[in-house]
């Protein structure tokens, strides 16, 4: 049973919690700004991600606020100094970036309430946060405000100039090292996520691998009442279906065969037996495997 919710007929500040207990996670854009004079500011943003890398470009949104319609010193800064540095936020500083989060009069700097330290940047005003893994020199291309009410977005279009990575996180092959970099994401309410230990799992990508699909699956195991859809969908996922060869093989191997020719179980016991193996060889790493034990019962 679905609730069924009508954004036009549902105060704004009602959607706005809806959006982000259910949008989420929500990586955090940690923008760094300076007004006309060059008095800095550091806000954290999660309407933020990016879009694209040809040319790289990376979107975030400093909304009016809900409560009065007031815009934020990021966006008013925006409109006077076109750049941002976009900083990644980590696990060791979450709490510090909360702390910007607060609303402090204007010109109050944030890098000295939150106790960061500012980096001088390349190619643009704003300072980095020394303390952030990754910093994000951007060029603001285009802002596209979405409504002149409390809660609209500001589409902050940006185009990335210049990226600064801690070497300490990039594994040899330059990519950014998933496990040790601890990121953090924004939930609903209070609630953040953190990218780190038994929270990370990986899951392979097709790209441009075939795949059989679950409905290529034998009948009894996609309407398995013990396998889940994510293990159908890594099932679904092989490249072909087992061929007869392999069937016969599996067929033949001592665990197997203790289930198929136990005469005291009925079909329905052999089956749910033979799927508690599939599952036990996915969990294994196995993945061919339990697909061919899977196809023993068609």
């Amino acid at each position: 049973m679905y609730k069924t919710i009508n954004p036009a007929e549902v105060a704004p500040p009602e959607l706005h919690r809806l959006m982000l207990g259910a949008i989420a996670p929500r990586p955090i854009a940690f923008a760094s700004t300076v007004d006309a004079e060059g008095v800095p500011n550091l806000a954290p943003f999660s309407f933020f991600n990016a879009f694209g890398v040809n040319p790289a470009t990376i979107v975030f949104s400093p909304s009016r606020r809900g409560r009065d319609n007031t815009t934020k010193d990021t966006f008013n800064n925006l409109k006077e100094v076109p750049e941002v540095v976009i900083n990644a936020v980590t696990y060791s500083m979450v709490e510090q970036v909360s702390l910007a989060s607060t609303e402090f009069p204007k010109g109050v700097n944030e890098f000295e309430k939150a106790g960061f330290t500012p980096l001088t940047s390349e190619k643009v005003k704003p300072f980095r946060v020394a303390e952030s893994p990754v910093q994000w020199e951007c060029r603001v291309r285009n802002i596209i405000e979405t409504g002149k009410g409390g809660g609209a977005a500001n589409l902050v279009i940006c185009d990335v100039l210049l990226v600064h990575v801690n070497e300490g996180f990039l594994l040899p092959n330059g990519l950014i090292n998933t496990r040790a970099i601890d990121l953090v994401g924004r939930m609903g309410g209070d609630f953040y996520v953190r990218a780190h230990g038994e929270a990370l799992f990986e899951v392979e990508k097709p790209l441009t691998k075939p795949a059989i699909g679950i409905d290529s699956l034998p009948f009894t195991l996609r309407n398995s009442p013990l396998l889940t859809g994510n293990e159908l969908g890594r099932l679904g996922s092989v490249e072909n279906v087992p061929t007869e060869e392999e069937i016969s093989t599996a067929a033949n191997l001592k665990e197997v065969k203790s289930i198929i020719e136990n005469e005291i179980l009925t079909f329905d016991a052999r089956t749910e037996k033979l799927h508690q193996l599939v599952r036990r060889k996915l969990n294994e790493g196995k993945k061919r495997e339990a697909l061919v034990i899977g196809f023993l019962l068609k």
